[in-house]
C-alpha cells in the first residue's frame, strides 16, 4: 500500500481522548497535496497514526452542522 501523505492544516478541535491518550480530533487536513477538507478521526499524542475517520468536504461539514443543530433543539 503506497504512502498517504498528510498535513494537519488546522486543529480545529477535540471531541474526546482515550485512556491510552488516542484522541478524536476534528481537524482540516490536505490529504496528497489535495484542497484541505475536514477530517474526523482518531490521533495518537504524536499525530504519527492515526484511525479510520471520516472526510468531509466544506459544504458536507455546513450539511452536518444542520443536521446536528436539528437534533439537539429537537
Amino acid at each position: 500500500m503506497a504512502d498517504i501523505k498528510f498535513e494537519i492544516k488546522e486543529e480545529c478541535g477535540v471531541l474526546s481522548e482515550s485512556a491510552k491518550g488516542w484522541k478524536k480530533e476534528l481537524n482540516l487536513i490536505s490529504w496528497n497535496d489535495a484542497a484541505p477538507k475536514y477530517d474526523i478521526r482518531d490521533w495518537s499524542p504524536d499525530h504519527e497514526k492515526m484511525g479510520k475517520g471520516v472526510t468531509l468536504s466544506a459544504d458536507e461539514a455546513k450539511a452536518l452542522y444542520d443536521v446536528l443543530k436539528n437534533i439537539m433543539e429537537g
